[in-house]
């Protein structure tokens, strides 16, 4: 294939739902692209992952493409009840009569991740923009004119700008020199997906236990989405996050949260260290690359702002990159790329403290929040704030970053 055959205004590394954003973000905007991706068409997409998506992840989907965010709000569920108990002692518990939100769109929705990307590789057909498989970008070269790249299958791409949305393993960020600094969490996490055979039915709720007898006082998040439950159990210091993995004790941790009809419906369970990073730089020295998603950080999923903030990132690049394409100067050009760079660079410092607030909240010893949590319990009988503090809490503070308009992450 010939060079000018890979000439595209905009390239995208990395066809998740970040990349696939971008993508649809461009086009919405009048801008051709062409997305690269390093793994085959058939990849495993096993777990269900970022099965929240927030009520302003749809609407911006909305707005880049007429129907998808209904669409994912028509597949998806809401939840009414938010649920949470105390070593065994119910709380709080609050059920509301609607999903709130405005028009078509609620508060959020729940839906597997394969499911969000099933949606965006329709809509992505339906545009007429391609997904490179099997075309691992292997080096980037930047200057004041444009971006190369060569990718692993021997090809080379000529653009004017790249987003790199490649992951937390990004080879884009490798290739600008973007080094990630931060933190990874003391204690190890469970996470699986348990089937809901004939589907759920309509009281549905969120359950968060804190010091679960069930699980030997394991902290356990309880979700459903769309087909079946997410069932994350935070690991004490000393557990074997492996030996806890197996399939006989998973049986055991699913007969004592969720009852016995669940026991034999473990579809998939993986463990994690959560990691608090992001890239010290969003763009290279030529502001030409842009990072994007996990590419530029990483975040606990406390409060779910993983995918959601990726999202946001994915379609303020496009919005930089359509002004930049349309500058009369380079120098407003380098502005507009550095703007989006700060915008989101603050999104993320916000997004890694918020999250590093629950994580330090659920799994640090301090024993000011120890004593906080243990008065809130005793007072959530006569006093609801009490109760509703700690079922917040594990989600990290719900403001929004003070320079971000485009929702709250």
């Amino acid at each position: 294939m010939s060079t000018n055959e890979n000439t595209n205004p905009v390239l995208i590394a990395g066809a998740g739902p970040v990349g696939m954003t971008a993508a649809l973000a461009l086009h919405a905007r009048g801008i051709d692209t062409a997305i690269l991706e390093a793994e085959s068409e058939d990849r495993d997409r096993d777990g269900s992952r970022a099965i929240y998506v927030h009520g302003s992840t749809l609407r911006t989907l909305e707005r880049i493409h007429p129907g998808l965010g209904t669409d994912l709000v028509d597949e998806g569920l809401v939840w009414p009840t938010r649920r949470t108990l105390y070593r065994g002692k119910e709380v709080f518990n609050r059920t509301y009569d609607s999903p709130g939100g405005s028009g078509d769109i609620p508060h959020f929705t729940s839906v597997p991740q394969v499911v969000t990307e099933a949606y965006m590789h329709d809509a992505l057909e339906d545009i007429g923009i391609e997904i490179h498989w099997d075309s691992e970008v292997v080096t980037v070269d930047t200057s004041p004119d444009g971006v190369h790249v060569e990718t692993g299958d021997g090809a080379e791409w000529e653009a004017e700008y790249l987003i790199g949305a490649d992951g937390g393993g990004s080879e884009v960020r490798n290739e600008i020199g973007a080094n990630f600094e931060g933190d990874q969490s003391e204690n190890a996490f469970l996470i699986a997906d348990i089937e809901e055979e004939g589907g759920h039915g309509e009281e549905l709720e969120r359950m968060f236990h804190y010091d679960a007898p069930e699980t030997d006082g394991r902290n356990v998040l309880l979700v459903p989405f769309t087909g079946g439950w997410r069932l994350d159990i935070q690991c004490l210091g000393d557990d074997d996050p492996e030996e806890l993995k197996s399939d006989e004790r998973m049986q055991e941790f699913i007969r004592d949260v969720m009852g016995e009809e669940y026991v034999d419906n473990l579809k998939w369970v993986s463990t994690y260290y959560f990691l608090q990073v992001m890239a010290d730089t969003f763009v290279d020295e030529h502001r030409r690359v842009l990072l994007a998603g996990e590419a530029a950080h990483l975040l606990a999923p406390f409060g779910a702002r993983g995918m959601n903030s990726g999202v946001a990132d994915a379609d303020e690049a496009a919005s930089a990159i359509a002004v930049a394409l349309g500058a009369r100067t380079d120098a407003v050009a380098r502005d507009e790329i550095e703007l989006y760079a700060a915008r989101r660079e603050k999104a993320a410092e916000y997004n890694l403290e918020a999250a590093g607030q629950a994580l330090e909240y659920l799994q640090g010893e301090n024993p000011a929040t120890i004593l906080r949590k243990e008065a809130a319990a005793s007072l959530a009988d006569t006093f609801e704030e009490a109760g509703e503090w700690l079922d917040d809490a594990p989600y990290g503070p719900h403001g929004s970053p003070p320079i971000v308009s485009t929702g709250n992450y």
